[in-house]
């Protein structure tokens, strides 16, 4: 079963994004900033992660590059209502290997992560 770990401090995010996920037959893991996060991937080893940017504690561009200093090699999504261009290739260029503008759409977030989990199919 897949496993994804939701990064976000807003438990209503968490919480749309968990549903959705979940009705789609994902395991969620939840975590309200990075540095919970980064402690839940040595735990629990999650196949993808979704993470929002602007977070209290440690944000999603410290959590991008603390996961590439540690050379973590989980699939990331930018989840974020950080429209802005150098947002986006800022993210890129710290190791995201998607982003997607929020609230989260099943019909963008799902072949999204079917798409890092699966390439070519």
């Amino acid at each position: 079963m897949t496993t994804v770990l939701i990064i976000d401090d807003s438990s209503f995010q968490r919480t749309i994004i968990r549903k959705t996920l979940k009705n789609e037959g994902f395991v969620c893991i939840e975590a309200n900033n990075g540095r919970v996060g980064l402690h839940l991937i040595e735990e629990e080893r999650p196949d993808i992660i979704i993470v929002d940017l602007l977070m209290p504690d440690m944000d999603g561009t410290e959590f991008l590059t603390a996961i590439r200093e540690k050379e973590i090699a989980i699939p990331v999504i930018v989840l974020t209502s950080d429209i802005q261009d150098a947002t986006r290739e800022n993210c890129i260029r710290l190791g995201a290997s998607s982003f997607l503008n929020k609230p989260a759409r099943a019909d963008e977030l799902i072949p999204a992560i079917r798409l890092l989990l699966h390439p070519g199919e």
